[in-house]
């Protein structure tokens, strides 16, 4: 189920380094991290790899309140490290669904770093628990572990396990793991989620979620990993394996471009930022309004926003502002207080908005209840009329490779048309991005956009809760 705020969280954050000599890693992951941080607040990890030894933290929180400096000054120098920024889309929000997944096996040890969901994650794990595997996680990441693993103890190599495991898993992953000699990333044959690396002018490769992170670290990117394909970065250099490129279609999530990912990011030579930018100027013309100024919700509104105006020639203004210091430590006051969630987290700037007009541009509706409160917002501080343009489609159908969308019963699109919705959240007038633009925005057909249209490029899964595996535990322990 998603959150009472009914806004779509982040993706998962992976990030991997490998260097010529020994070094700093620990810090290079951190910076890595908090580069990443957008697509997962709820817990972090960093796994180090010292001469063989894996030495690892991992806790729930922020990457800044997870790493302090006596945390990072433990953690010891090394060659190698894989490090997770989480947002959970499938187990529960609990330290033993901490990433980096740690294994130790017959032919030595890895560490594992997942971003995705799989599509056949329920069959992968019955038939593992039934050959005998215990699980000590209820998140996909173990799954693919554990196949990995088995994979390894007959393969020659890491990498040659990996790719015999590619062959069984369905769905999304962008995989980074760490064996005692070796950095390895892997992107599923789809390409759902996004994945790239870089290098240093001192020879340090890393590989994160997003290019922001390897900018971040003052690495310049080299490329995108493609979808299919195996990178293996030793002390002998970096060899791509492509035995599972081109095997099917490219399907990379289109709200990575629409949401998920840093603007400044640049995913598959496609600018995140001007993808947004495309947004709103097509909003504005299928959506046209007379209004007085254009806003944003921060922050992934800001720049289709910014298209908006200059496709409209309406005035763009900074109409809310973001406490950015609040993270998923923040602690909800009592319902005595009856404080306004979503008052504390934003504020509306009542010089630019009295007396207007105002066209309020977002990435997305899920629930609407939030959204409601942020019109609310701008009409106490005098908003004359609030026109919601919205820069992607309408959620109408779940979503089964990473977004937290598990059931259209959580959709206020598929409950309601558009006028209903309109008076539902107490907007003026309510546009959506066409489904039929999304091409647009990438310049290209190869992107998944189930969660609007219905056309999943998977088998669907069977159990779509959540929390499926949680419920699988409680029932077994009911049973004994």
């Amino acid at each position: 189920m998603m959150s009472s705020e009914a806004k779509l969280h982040e993706e998962c954050g992976v990030f991997g380094v490998i260097a010529p000599e020994i070094c700093d890693v620990a810090s290079i992951s951190y910076y890595g991290l908090y580069a990443l941080q957008h697509r997962g607040q709820e817990s972090c990890g960093i796994v180090v790899n010292d001469d063989g030894v894996f030495v690892s933290h991992k806790d729930m929180g922020l990457v800044s309140e997870v790493f302090s400096s006596d945390v990072l000054s433990r953690l010891p120098k090394g060659t190698m490290a894989v490090a997770h920024a989480r947002y959970g889309t499938t187990g529960g929000t609990n330290r033993n669904n901490c990433q980096p997944i740690e294994v130790n096996h017959q032919k030595g040890r890895m560490a594992l770093a997942h971003n995705g969901n799989l599509s056949n994650a329920v069959e992968l794990r019955n038939e593992l628990e039934l050959s005998g595997a215990i699980f000590h996680t209820t998140s996909d990441t173990e799954t693919i572990a554990y196949i990995i693993t088995k994979e390894r103890l007959k393969a020659p190599s890491i990498e040659d396990a990996v790719s015999q495991a590619m062959n069984t898993l369905d769905g999304a992953y962008s995989l980074v793991l760490m064996s005692p000699q070796k950095l390895i990333c892997a992107r599923d044959p789809y390409g759902f989620r996004p994945l790239c690396y870089g290098k240093t002018a001192d020879g340090i490769y890393v590989v994160a979620s997003e290019s922001c992170a390897i900018k971040a670290v003052g690495a310049e990117v080299v490329r995108d990993v493609e979808p299919g394909e195996i990178l293996v970065f030793s002390k002998n250099g970096v060899v791509s394996r492509r035995e599972h490129c081109g095997k099917k279609d490219k399907k990379l999530c289109v709200f990575e471009y629409i949401y998920f990912a840093r603007p400044d990011s640049v995913i598959d030579g496609i600018s995140v930022h001007a993808s947004r930018v495309r947004a709103g100027k097509i909003l504005a013309k299928a959506h046209p309004v007379e209004a007085d100024v254009v806003i944003g919700a921060p922050d992934s509104g800001l720049d289709a926003a910014l298209g908006f105006s200059q496709e409209s020639g309406i005035s763009y203004g900074i109409g809310l502002i973001k406490n950015k210091y609040i993270g998923r430590t923040f602690i909800s006051p009592g319902q005595g207080a009856r404080l306004d969630g979503v008052k504390i987290k934003l504020a509306a700037v009542k010089e630019s908005v009295k007396d207007k007009r105002v066209v309020l541009v977002d990435d997305s509706i899920v629930r609407g209840n939030t959204m409601g409160r942020v019109v609310r917002l701008l009409r106490d501080a005098g908003a004359k009329e609030v026109h919601v343009r919205i820069s992607s489609p309408p959620f109408l159908h779940p979503c089964y490779y990473g977004t937290d969308i598990d059931s259209e019963e959580h959709l206020i699109a598929c409950k309601y048309n558009i006028p209903e919705i309109c008076t539902l959240i107490g907007a003026d007038s309510l546009g959506y991005l066409p489904v039929e633009s999304l091409c647009a925005l990438t310049g290209t057909h190869g992107f998944c956009s189930a969660c609007f249209n219905g056309d999943y490029p998977t088998k669907i899964p069977t159990d779509t809760r959540k929390d499926r595996f949680e419920q699988r535990l409680s029932d077994r322990q009911k049973e004994v």
